[in-house]
């Protein structure tokens, strides 16, 4: 069976079969990973009872490298799944990402 045929896949979890960029995984896994790095350093903030303003500030950093990254991960989709998708006549797809991107933002 080959890992990468998706004909018997019924999930709708990428059964377009789109393949992400490497490297852009590994900078979209670095940012994230920098984000989760910054919310712990929140959560300790919060656990010695510093200055809320400088939490909230510091939340907003956090809220907006999330908001970054996430629209980093919808125009790498866009520029290559959704492409294709369309090319290929997969509406239900492009439909859900719509979807998607509405809960996004």
């Amino acid at each position: 069976m080959d890992p990468h045929d998706h004909s018997q896949d019924h999930s709708h979890a990428h059964v377009h079969g789109h393949h992400h960029d490497p490297e852009e995984k590994k900078r979209q896994l670095n940012r994230l990973a920098k984000a989760i790095g910054h919310l712990q350093h929140v959560k300790g903030m919060i656990e010695r009872d510093e200055d809320c303003a400088d939490v909230l500030t510091q939340l907003s950093a956090v809220n907006a490298a999330l908001k970054n990254l996430g629209k980093e991960i919808i125009n790498e989709h866009m520029t290559h799944c959704i492409a294709h998708a369309i090319a290929d006549g997969d509406l239900e797809l492009v439909e859900e990402f719509q979807k998607a991107v509405q809960k996004f933002i």
